[in-house]
């Protein structure tokens, strides 16, 4: 059967509601997993004989192994397919949650939580953006299954510091990477009778070279964010260094496309404008809804000293935001541009981040929950729209490809967000300053920018008659 007849085979009329309920809990627990950590610093550092720096450098880790990761693994579903994939990244985030469980030290939770959970993830997300791409062909059933998947990746987010609070508090911290290893048990056994819409093709060649630089060049940029805490001439290095590596990996994967031969990405990617513009706005967006989930929960527990319980509690009214806006998102985008809702949502964040910004200094951790409340509907309301038109600027070809630099870009922004507000806390804190007011700016300021790329994207009917997205809705 060909490739377009399968994917036609595939269509909405033939998927069962079933389907979408493990690709959707999977990026749950991987969004979970990226925040959950966050209220648990003082208890992990206490327990694992190291410092809260420490622990925040294992989450920032974990972000950056899946950042630099997502591409060449976003590649390897077309030589193994889509569901073998999803199934591997199970596999290997399920290991990397035991093994952190029962870890003795620092070292042996990077290798759990850090590689294998952030490698797994890596393995295990494209598939879910490329099946919801193949099996919903039409924008309002796509948008409507994004509409899911992202909300159930937006409330993982802001629940993981919710529901890791209240498992270690209630239990042990390492009892969270247990409840982790249950759920990927359990979507495993939904995900077993999955079927693959396009048939996999192992005999691809891969590209090696270009999957080092990719990866490497992400690894060395991050950490030069990192490293500026410590010394602003090294981070500046290795900010430099990195964004050579990245653009030796464009230069390379041209050159192999000159030559007639598959590269790790097709360049043909970076030449659309939609999807540029959507990939620096996921970028954004996960940038401050992890940046302001790590600068709040260290602040509240550092700073304040509340416990993962009192931390995780004022999250969930960020959880609530999120839920809402985005399960209304899939809804909207009938009637409203996607363009309207990613620019808004942008919008209503930034005035989120200025209301934690104005209460950092009123006594309680309550005046933190309007601010968070806001934030999470204006990036729920955003995160389908983005996603929604990234993944159907390209043909099914090439969902491979967009798809694990689609999650790599956000990951990106996940790690970036991290990266600042732990380089600006602990540079601040050296200067006797602020520390909680000089992180939050930066942020205030990207959900401005974020606004003002969001602008430039075309509308609906531009979309439509472009071709790139479905003229239908």
């Amino acid at each position: 059967m060909s490739t377009q007849s399968t994917s036609r085979a595939a269509g909405p009329a033939t998927v069962a509601g079933w389907v979408l309920a493990p690709l959707a809990l999977a990026q749950f627990i991987c969004s979970f997993a990226g925040s959950n950590m966050n209220v648990m610093l003082n208890d992990m550092s206490e327990d694992l004989n190291t410092t809260v720096p420490g622990i925040q450098i294992s989450i920032t880790l974990f972000l950056l192994t899946m950042a630099a990761l997502m591409v060449p693994f976003g590649k390897l579903t077309d030589l193994l397919g889509r569901k073998v994939c999803f199934l591997l990244g199970l596999g290997v985030y399920a290991v990397g949650a035991i093994l952190s469980a029962l870890a003795p030290g620092l070292g042996l939770l990077i290798l759990g939580n850090s590689i294998l959970e952030g490698a797994g993830t890596a393995l295990l997300i494209p598939p879910v953006y490329i099946l919801v791409t193949l099996y919903w062909k039409d924008l309002r059933s796509r948008a409507r299954s994004f509409g899911i998947v992202s909300a159930a990746g937006g409330v993982g987010a802001a629940t993981g510091p919710l529901i890791g609070g209240w498992i270690c508090t209630a239990i042990s911290w390492r009892a969270a990477f247990v409840f982790q290893a249950l759920v990927i048990v359990v979507i495993i056994l939904m995900a077993i009778r999955l079927k693959d819409p396009v048939p996999a093709d192992p005999s691809r060649p891969y590209d090696v070279v270009g999957a080092i630089l990719s990866g490497g060049g992400l690894v060395v940029f991050v950490m030069g964010i990192l490293a500026i805490d410590d010394s602003v001439a090294l981070g500046l290095s290795l900010l430099v260094a990195g964004a050579v590596v990245i653009g030796g990996f464009y230069f390379w994967i041209r050159g192999r496309e000159r030559r007639k031969k598959e590269a790790l990405l097709s360049t043909s990617l970076f030449r659309v404008r939609v999807s540029n513009l959507g990939l620096v706005t996921q970028n954004f967006q996960w940038l401050l809804l992890m940046g302001i989930s790590f600068l709040v929960a260290s602040h509240l527990q550092v700073i304040r000293h509340y416990d993962a319980v009192q931390s995780g509690v004022i999250f969930s009214a960020a959880t609530v935001g999120i839920l809402v806006s985005s399960l209304a998102a899939g809804r909207l985008v009938k009637s409203i541009a996607q363009r309207t809702l990613i620019v808004t949502g942008f919008l209503v964040t930034g005035i989120g981040t200025v209301l934690l910004l104005l209460v950092g200094a009123v006594p309680g951790a309550w005046p933190f929950a309007p601010g968070l409340l806001v934030i999470g509907l204006g990036l729920g309301v955003m995160l389908t729209p983005s996603v929604n038109l990234v993944q159907s600027a390209f043909a099914e070809n090439l969902q491979g490809e967009i798809s694990g630099l689609s999650r790599s870009i956000s990951n990106l922004g996940s790690s970036f967000g991290t990266a600042i507000v732990a380089s600006i806390l602990g540079i601040s804190a050296a200067g006797n300053a602020d520390n909680y007011v000089a992180a939050m700016v930066p942020l205030i300021v990207v959900a401005i920018v974020g606004a003002v790329v969001a602008g430039f994207l075309p509308g609906r009917r531009a979309l439509a008659t472009s071709g790139a997205i479905p003229a239908t809705g």
